[in-house]
């Protein structure tokens, strides 16, 4: 039941994206089409739990018993674009048109705050190897939840009237400030 409560806390009541607002650039960014944030959502999904799988030995074998943790941010970092740079060459491989309408965007999974986030939430909450993946796996999930309501509703965008002067980015922040007004109503789901 507790890795329960963590999976929806992490997923839905603290939304990387809606509530803590980290990972903001790829929300925007990859949210033009469903099937782009599906992917980068999937992308951001891999390489946040195999990065929190990564970290937290590190942290607490390496780490913490040589007095080192001052190289924490130095060493996440370092882990966090190794598994990114697996990431790229696997989808230039297998998806190369994924590969190539992520763009910009996946190089810059490396640089997203939520990934570096969750490994340090894993620390700081204390939680055990099994708890820190499936917050991991939560945060991933409900980065990737977002990123694909978002998506659905720029396409229904597209075809609806929405007045001259709201076109565009506009509309966007009003969509995603309701979004985030909408995912505070989970905030008692769970206590």
């Amino acid at each position: 039941m507790e890795l329960f409560k963590i999976f929806i806390s992490a997923f839905l009541i603290n939304n990387v994206v809606l509530i803590r607002f980290l990972a903001l650039c790829p929300f925007i960014g990859m949210s033009t089409d469903v099937n782009k944030s599906l992917g980068m959502g999937l992308a951001v999904t891999f390489v946040t739990v195999l990065a929190t799988g990564v970290t937290y030995p590190i942290y607490h074998f390496i780490l913490d018993p040589l007095g080192l943790v001052f190289l924490q941010i130095l060493v996440f970092i370092l882990v966090i674009a190794s598994l990114v740079q697996l990431v790229e060459f696997y989808l230039k491989k297998t998806a190369p048109a994924l590969y190539g309408s992520m763009g910009i965007y996946l190089a810059l999974i490396t640089t997203n705050c939520a990934i570096l986030a969750v490994t340090f939430d894993v620390i700081s909450n204390g939680y055990s190897f099994i708890e820190a993946v499936v917050f991991a796996a939560g945060v991933a999930a409900g980065f990737l939840l977002s990123l694909v309501i978002l998506a659905g509703i720029r396409d229904r965008l597209r075809s609806s009237e929405v007045p001259a002067f709201l076109k565009g980015t506009p509309i966007l922040f009003i969509t995603a400030a309701l979004l985030s007004m909408a995912f505070t109503g989970f905030s008692g789901l769970v206590k």
